[in-house]
């Protein structure tokens, strides 16, 4: 399978709060599953969130699919879709359609147009029954499945999940990584559940700013656990 459009970061330095939380850090991401892993505070949800353009990085240069992350932020939402780890935090407008509907809008679709096109686009993922639910009657999965549809209607290149599995019991997050799975992007994918990475095809170890490890998930993940049961 061809290799996905590359990310690229070259000698990346980020602070936050005074504190360096990524240090001059090199990386170039071509694989189309890639897992992002570490403790708390290793850095990883400061990492993905240069990709779309809600941090810019103090020192160095990142591109993500032929778009430089500083020189051209307001282009990056189209090419990169973000799934965060509490929907309540992505999702805006009160129904299902309605949200839906504003992505197809950020999508450049005029508002009419956008609106006829939200339940055909539901039935894509088959779910045109829910286009007049209230979004606060889903559940925690379920509204963080429309939050994927909600970013996958706008055809973005790469999709970053940040630990968008952590709130899900164990068979509603099965159905979501066979979503997941299933995605034509290039996904980079946030997450403490080790084995979610296990068809993954690269895992990038995250500590104290640094790579600590990088490689395929046999290799990596294992020496991982070593290290967090070490820290106990």
């Amino acid at each position: 399978m061809p290799h996905a459009p590359l990310i690229r970061l070259e000698n990346v330095t980020l602070s936050r709060g005074g504190r360096v939380v990524l240090d001059d850090i090199s990386l170039d991401i071509t694989e189309r599953r890639v897992g992002l892993i570490g403790t708390n505070g290793s850095g990883k949800s400061s990492l993905v969130r240069l990709l779309n353009g809600l941090l810019s990085a103090e020192k160095g240069r990142v591109t993500v699919h032929g778009l430089d992350a500083k020189e051209q932020a307001g282009d990056l939402p189209r090419k990169v879709g973000f799934i965060f780890q509490n929907p309540d935090h992505q999702i805006i407008f009160p129904t299902v359609a309605e949200e839906i509907a504003f992505s197809l809008e950020q999508a450049g679709l005029p508002r009419r147009e956008a609106a006829r096109e939200a339940v055909p686009a539901l039935a894509r993922f088959q779910r045109v029954h829910w286009a007049e639910r209230p979004v606060h009657a889903l559940s925690e999965g379920e509204k963080q499945f429309l939050c994927i549809i909600a970013v996958l209607v706008m055809t973005p290149s790469v999709l970053i999940l940040d630990e968008p599995f952590s709130s899900l019991d164990l068979p509603t997050r099965r159905r979501l990584e066979t979503l997941v799975a299933g995605l034509e992007q290039q996904v980079i994918l946030v997450a403490h559940e080790l084995d979610a990475f296990a068809r993954y095809e690269r895992v990038i170890w995250l500590h104290e700013g640094q790579v600590r490890g990088d490689g395929p998930p046999a290799a990596i993940i294992p020496a991982y656990r070593a290290f967090a049961e070490g820290l106990t």
